[in-house]
């Protein structure tokens, strides 16, 4: 795999609550210099991104529900409506993690479905096919769970199923923070189970070229990362 074909995988993101304006303009940048497939932005900074990305071919993508997933489901579709009313091409959206870990699946596939009518909705009206992913949190979540939660999001008609937020703080008895991001196993299980038609996206704690590939040898065809600018400098075709 190229450099080129490489860089079209990644959603070149920056979701930290300190971000600025300058950070966003340089994460645009790097973005609109390698062909990213898109920068992931916090809601307040989409029109911005928009703005500086017009004519790139850089898709703008920003999060919904973001990053606990207990937001009303009204909620979230009135933050994933003004996103596309701003100009957002694609929707990462957080699921009801709670009801998730209950077994409550109906609870999770309505939070999804209403997102995802939302979105069709919404961006019928400007004209474009939103592109929505649903973030699992796989770390709070057993094989069982992240299974029925993809098989909800596939229901719902999601686009993508996606491993974390990467803001995440699961600790083990000590404090000692656990990991929190993507994982093989993890994103290996969730293209098991949607199959080949579906998206899934890896995100959280992909920071070498080494890992993107093995994540996408695991099943990803979309990489959630803030070191995108690292792996494309450092990627070798013989990676894939």
């Amino acid at each position: 795999m190229t450099k080129k074909e490489i860089a079209s995988y990644i959603d070149h993101t920056i979701l930290l609550p300190e971000a600025g304006v300058k950070d966003v303009e340089q994460i645009c940048n790097e973005a609109a210099k390698y062909s990213f497939a898109s920068v992931c932005v916090n809601p307040v900074y989409v029109p911005y991104a928009v703005s500086a990305l017009k004519d790139t071919g850089v898709k703008v993508c920003t999060v919904v529900g973001f990053p606990l997933g207990a937001n009303s489901t009204s909620a979230k579709a009135l933050e994933a409506k003004d996103a596309i009313d701003n100009g957002a091409d694609e929707i990462d959206m957080v699921l009801n993690i709670g009801a998730a870990r209950d077994g409550r699946l109906s609870v999770v596939g309505s939070d999804i479905a209403t997102v995802v009518q939302t979105c069709r909705e919404e961006g019928k009206k400007h004209g474009k096919n939103i592109i929505v992913k649903v973030i699992l949190e796989t770390c709070l979540l057993d094989d069982s769970t992240i299974v029925n939660c993809c098989l909800c999001a596939k229901k719902a008609g999601a686009d993508f199923v996606k491993t974390s937020t990467g803001f995440a703080t699961l600790k083990d008895i000590d404090g000692k923070l656990l990991p929190n991001g993507a994982s093989e196993y993890h994103v290996k299980l969730m293209r098991e189970t949607v199959g080949p038609d579906m998206g899934v996206k890896a995100s959280g704690g992909i920071r070498t070229a080494n890992m993107a590939a093995t994540m996408i040898k695991a099943g990803a065809n979309r990489l959630g990362t803030s070191s995108g600018v690292r792996i494309i400098e450092n990627w070798k075709e013989d990676l894939l």
